[in-house]
């Protein structure tokens, strides 16, 4: 690829790093409680009828001191959410946490990135989690209530056509626009073929109920850190830690093995190979006082199965000087990896750290913002000027990075985010019109092949709730692509009970644009959020009442059937640990029976989190 370059602490030792047995049998053991408290106990006597407390689970989080505030995207993390959710008292419904409450603003520059030169210190990029409309409960008098119910079934049985009560795929209702007929997509996610739901790995269990597996303690920092990164082997958990990633006994959770790096790691690919290689960007050297944020220039390939470092190299700009380059986000696709950002991009052989491309001059002033990975490669392409930007999709040779074919954006895009390679699927908010910090207003359907468009599929960010970062290119969540469909849940809404949100996952049809016939519901109380595809079928978390456990579900991709493969204790300790790893804020895993929840971004605890028990991540078995 030819793109010309944009001019664009270490923690307290001891804690993380060194091995930690957890306490026998986790938090959720029945045990005798111990002196932190943290163990299951006798329930409390209800409190007396009051306002929820503010700071709980998903309650709005203050900017990070020094760092100004700006629109919640899906790319910088906001500081994650400290305490357990308050319990609400009898006859009173509770707080709707985490996902739908206003989330607040995290660190970094609004709009685009200004202009820097080489080798300015600047904040590495952070993952960041926008938030969504407040979803705040409602509390109905028992007439009010009996009146809203009637009129929720009157609309449900008149309004077939409404997203929550979809039942055919013969939708109307200007879901799909610009619909071409060019080309085919094809080349979804496949699955095993070990006798899994609808062809996948995954089976369910002859037990569903889970237990804690083991709690990873929260490193001790000083300043908000990076810590995302979390990989299923086939032999060990690993997850990002302070300076190190580090492997864990995946039932037990003990320290296998450490692999030691020069400075903080800023970005991490979800993609592995099939013998458990993937890539990172990390800083070169430890955070002091006087240099508090290093470039983060250092590009790097991990060994998860031997655990080790196979090469790690940094590259400059074929024009610009000797400073090397700086990169907000990495990914892998076959042998080789790329990485991207405000100075252009450059990819590397996955074996050998040969490179394979890296930003050269370019009179129309392009460049390629960053990558999406997995079975293909392609790139968000930005030429132009800074108040008129032209987006470009483009699909790439892996190998060379020349690109196969190109789909010009439409005006008023000035970022987009790949959802999926193959098919190749983008999301975008076109003229900032989402309004809902989701980055999503538009999905675009392309054939990678040719470059057509196939469809523009319009998201209204009243009805779905999937997210996309605003300034990264490979960060959406909540959403799946495969069976020519893309799944992406419903905003919560109110439920069936007396009080609680709950919400769908529905499915359009990348060809047509339309709805497909069916949903699959969350039940009164949760929500439904895709983790990924598992052959034909979508892997879901659902996330809790205040009362419950999370749950894992496998959902057929044509039927929406779902089955139950795993589901959390309701102990009052257990889930206040699981309530601190929102879906919106947190890496979720899932794979043969095992569950991971971890932080992305922790920081100094709050005043008010002292005497609680925090953690970088939990597990969670059956059987």
């Amino acid at each position: 690829m030819t793109q010309p370059p944009q001019p664009s602490n270490e923690p307290p030792q001891g804690g993380f790093g060194a091995p930690q047995d957890p306490p026998p049998g986790g938090f959720g053991a029945q045990t005798p409680p111990p002196a932190d408290g943290f163990s299951k106990q006798p329930p409390p006597a209800p409190p007396a009828p009051q306002a929820p407390t503010p700071g709980g689970y998903g309650t709005p989080q203050a900017p990070q001191p020094g760092m100004p505030p700006q629109n919640p995207g899906y790319g910088y993390p906001q500081a994650p959410p400290q305490g357990p959710p308050q319990t609400p008292p009898p006859g009173a419904p509770p707080a709707q946490a985490g996902y739908g409450l206003p989330q607040g603003p995290p660190p970094g520059q609004p709009g685009m990135h200004p202009q820097q030169g080489y080798g300015y210190p600047t904040a590495p990029m952070q993952p960041q989690y926008p938030g969504g409309p407040a979803g705040n409960a409602k509390k109905f008098s028992t007439q009010t209530q009996i009146i809203v119910a009637a009129a929720a079934a009157v609309v449900l049985i008149i309004g077939a056509g409404v997203v929550y009560s979809v039942t055919s795929g013969d939708d109307d209702s200007g879901q799909g626009t610009e619909a071409s007929s060019a080309g085919t997509s094809g080349g979804e996610n496949k699955g095993g073929e070990d006798g899994g739901l609808a062809g996948g790995d995954e089976k369910a269990p002859a037990n569903t109920k889970s237990a804690v597996g083991f709690q990873l303690p929260k490193p001790k920092v000083t300043d908000v850190t990076t810590v995302a990164g979390s990989w299923i082997t086939d032999k060990a958990y690993v997850k990002t830690g302070i300076h190190e990633v580090v492997a864990y006994d995946p039932v037990k959770g003990t320290k296998l093995w450490s692999i030691p790096l020069p400075g903080q790691l800023c970005a991490a690919t979800k993609h592995m190979t099939k013998d458990f290689k993937t890539a990172i960007a990390f800083e070169p050297g430890k955070r002091t006082n006087t240099a508090k944020y290093q470039d983060c220039n250092q590009v790097g390939v991990l060994d998860l199965d031997t655990g080790s470092l196979k090469w790690n190299k940094q590259v400059t700009a074929a024009t610009g000087g000797d400073e090397p380059l700086s990169f907000d986000e990495i990914t892998l696709s076959g042998t080789t990896v790329a990485a991207g950002g405000t100075d252009g991009g450059a990819a590397f052989n996955l074996e050998t750290g040969a490179e394979l491309w890296k930003p050269t001059a370019d009179a129309d002033g392009c460049y390629d913002m960053g990558y999406g990975g997995g079975e293909a490669l392609a790139t968000i392409r930005k030429c132009g000027t800074y108040d008129n930007p032209q987006l470009t999709v483009q699909a790439l040779n892996p190998t060379t990075g020349a690109p196969v074919s190109s789909y010009k954006m439409p005006a008023g895009v000035e970022y987009a985010s790949i959802v999926s390679t193959k098919p190749l699927v983008v999301a975008a908010d076109v003229g900032d019109t989402a309004g809902d910090g989701s980055g999503i207003s538009d999905f675009f359907s392309i054939d990678a092949a040719t470059g057509k468009l196939l469809v523009r599929i319009s998201a209204d960010a009243d009805k779905y709730a999937a997210r996309c970062a605003s300034t990264e290119v490979e960060t959406c969540r909540h959403l799946a692509v495969g069976n020519n469909r893309l799944y992406v849940p419903t905003e919560e809404h109110e439920g069936g009970g007396e009080y609680g949100d709950t919400n769908e996952i529905v499915a359009f049809d990348l060809t047509t644009g339309k709805l497909v016939g069916g949903k699959a519901d969350a039940g009164d109380r949760y929500t439904l959020k895709p983790l990924r595809m598992d052959g034909t079928s979508v892997i879901a978390y659902k996330e809790p009442p205040y009362d419950k456990g999370g749950q894992i579900v496998s959902i057929d991709g044509a039927t929406f059937k779902e089955t139950l493969l795993m589901e959390n204790p309701g102990d009052e300790a257990v889930r206040d640990a699981e309530s601190m790893f929102s879906g919106d804020h947190s890496e979720v895993l899932y794979s043969k029976g095992r569950l991971y929840m971890s932080e992305v971004l922790i920081s100094e605890p709050r005043g008010s989190s002292l005497d609680e028990k925090e953690y970088l991540a939990v597990a969670f078995n059956v059987g």
